[in-house]
């Protein structure tokens, strides 16, 4: 479905609030099974909760959930719900006898969108319960929802994005919550800066050549958040690497990526399904790490084509304007 969740084992949920004063909202990424986890973040601005424990030395080595809010560091309580929702099905890190004596592990991360609705309205606890009962393993919205739902990107009206790709036998799949203090797009045309990372006609747009009628954000506080997975069995360190890789497709889509006013954060999630293929003898290292090269690679390309997609799917809110709006003919409109 070229959806995150076409990696098995990952399940997506949004829940957020647009109009009568709102526009923000929550996406969380659960993983019934556990994975393991890694984290990379740049850029001067960042809002996360829990990303020590991802570093490879530390003991935790799978997670339970990723929590991506709006509400900049208020929204970090939607984890809160997200914990609670867990621990109420015993799902979490053992630490103690009985099978409800668990600590959930949800690493999260938040966007600024606080002007997009009146202060005051941004997710709680209850937003990160609902998107996990709101959880589900096919295919989820795009654009204006959950975490994408205060979302900007430089002057246009960002959201929620998605792709997967298929890497041999395994898939990566991305998830992103677009809302950049760059531009996705180049004003004097109207083609996305990633355009050319397209597949099969997924942006399902005609790229317009005219300049667009659009006015600069009225913040550049910012932050691009997301999650980047794949069904490989990796270590955190190897996770990692997937995560860094993600960060470089965000760089491939918006111009400038990684400002002192964004946060770009993206975690990434090993489910363990497949081992790397690797030969025997003295060149396995090598080989090993070959074969993880090949996700990295694949891992920029969906974040890139994630951050696309999420731009193209957006609907206007908080006073934004949609790419849509701006260039309807891309559309066919």
């Amino acid at each position: 479905m070229n959806l995150f969740t076409d990696v098995p084992g990952v399940l997506v949920g949004h829940h957020e609030r647009v109009g009568g004063g709102w526009a923000s909202g929550t996406t969380v990424v659960l993983v019934p099974e556990g994975a393991v986890g890694a984290v990379d973040q740049r850029g001067g601005a960042p809002g996360t909760r829990e990303t020590n424990l991802l570093e490879p030395e530390n003991l935790v080595q799978r997670v339970n959930a990723v929590c991506l809010s709006g509400g900049s560091a208020y929204g970090l309580a939607a984890a809160d719900g997200v914990m609670r929702w867990l621990g109420e099905r015993s799902m979490g890190f053992p630490v103690g006898q009985q099978p409800h004596e668990v600590v959930p592990i949800v690493p999260a991360a938040v966007l600024f969108d606080l002007p997009r609705g009146e202060w005051g309205n941004r997710p709680d606890a209850s937003f990160g319960y609902a998107a996990c009962e709101a959880a589900a393993s096919g295919e989820f919205a795009l654009g204006t929802v959950g975490a994408g739902a205060g979302a900007a990107v430089g002057s246009l009206k960002g959201g929620i994005g998605s792709a997967s790709e298929r890497v041999g036998e395994f898939v990566v799949g991305a998830l992103a919550a677009v809302n950049a203090s760059g531009e996705a797009v180049d004003l004097r045309t109207g083609r996305a800066f990633a355009a050319d990372h397209e597949v099969d006609g997924e942006f399902g747009v005609r790229w317009p050549d005219r300049p667009g009628e659009v006015t600069p954000a009225p913040t550049d506080l910012n932050t691009t958040i997301g999650v980047v997975a794949v069904d490989a069995a990796l270590s955190k360190a190897e996770a990692r690497r997937l995560a860094v890789a993600a960060q470089d497709g965000l760089a491939r889509a918006v111009r400038p990526a990684h400002t002192m006013f964004d946060g770009d954060t993206v975690f990434a999630l090993a489910t363990g399904a497949r081992p790397l293929p690797v030969v025997s003898g003295p060149f396995a290292d090598a080989s090993r790490a070959g074969a993880l090269d090949q996700l990295c690679s694949a891992a920029a390309r969906v974040f890139a084509r994630a951050m696309v997609r999420g731009l193209l799917a957006a609907t206007s809110a908080g006073g934004l304007k949609a790419y849509r709006e701006v260039w309807p003919e891309a559309f066919g409109g």
